[in-house]
């Protein structure tokens, strides 16, 4: 099990927004078009905003360093409408570099939700699942109170952890990179994959 984000020093903390290792995303609690999120750094300073596009046929988010969405830093945008196993493409905004995409095991995902990340040719390098069929299952047909988790691999090595919070009324996501000692995932791609699965995720429950 995953412990609460631990507030440390900015003076500990590795230079960049997306330099660090754990972060944690709250959803807004009341936004009446559309849907928001901020995520935080280890020392409790915004590190970046989300919103997402009200009113959109197509999935379309947002990532900003700031609330004032002054500058924009990244780009989750869906390929098509209505399909449950969508690819969702991330695209960094200051660059116009695709980052790769996720793509959601449509089938699989309704008992078990499983994502599988791709690279900026569409090549399958990794994938992202849910904690446990047993867990999965008891969110789906008895309570949604039961906190999610999953896990984030690229070969046989885990590179995120995403771990929802207990409370009924906010949701707050702990998300881990820790263990990518070699940072085998793109920062930015796993920024934007927590955004996203928050996104979904929330809007499912």
């Amino acid at each position: 099990m995953s412990t609460a984000l631990q507030t440390r020093p900015p003076s500990h903390l590795a230079p960049g927004r997306f330099g660090q290792t754990r972060y944690m995303i709250r959803r807004k609690f009341f936004k009446l078009f559309g849907d928001a999120f901020h995520i935080y750094d280890e020392a409790g300073n915004l590190a970046f905003y989300s919103k997402l596009k009200a009113f959109k046929l197509k999935e379309d988010i947002r990532i900003y360093s700031d609330e004032e969405m002054r500058e924009e830093l990244l780009t989750i945008k869906a390929r098509g409408i209505l399909d449950f196993g969508m690819t969702y493409d991330v695209t960094d905004a200051t660059t116009g570099e695709r980052v790769g995409a996720l793509r959601r095991k449509g089938l699989r995902s309704i008992l078990r939700d499983q994502w599988l990340v791709l690279d900026a040719n569409d090549q399958e390098v990794g994938k992202i699942e849910e904690d446990s069929m047993m867990l999965a299952l008891v969110r789906r047909f008895l309570t949604a109170l039961i906190p999610q988790s999953f896990t984030g691999t690229m070969g046989l090595n885990q590179v995120l952890a995403f771990h929802q919070r207990f409370n009924p009324f906010i949701q707050k996501i702990d998300l881990d990179f820790s263990m990518d000692t070699h940072r085998q995932l793109d920062r930015r791609f796993g920024i934007a994959a927590a955004v996203l699965m928050c996104a979904i995720e929330g809007r499912q429950q």
